[in-house]
């Protein structure tokens, strides 16, 4: 299966499993009290396939699980990260995957 990714105006929407945490004591206060997690982005089955990346999280995501992160301007337009320098945010962790009519991917 291929990547699964989508595009608009302002960012991408990229499919990812979370593999870490960042410890930054010091951080843009807008972003202060948030973890950073360290991503890897995956196909819609969640087998990894790019490169590790970091995240802004906003929904209390864990290690191990599949989440869908935003990027670029978009990753800008949340709560917490309005006008912030962040690249990339954790907005869902992912329960399950359909494509095609079939379900690829239950979280357990």
């Amino acid at each position: 299966m291929g990547v699964l990714e989508t595009t608009t105006g302002k960012g991408t929407m990229l499919i990812a499993r979370v593999i870490g945490e960042t410890i930054a004591t010091i951080k843009n206060p807008r972003v202060s009290g948030s973890k950073l997690l360290i991503c890897k982005q995956t196909d819609q089955t969640g087998d990894i396939l790019g490169k590790s990346y970091v995240a802004v999280d906003l929904v209390d995501a864990g290690v191990g699980d599949l989440v869908l992160t935003g990027h670029g301007s978009s990753a800008r337009q949340t709560y917490k990260t309005k006008d912030c320098p962040v690249d990339a945010v954790v907005m869902a962790v992912i329960d399950h995957l359909e494509v095609d009519g079939e379900v690829v991917f239950r979280k357990t």
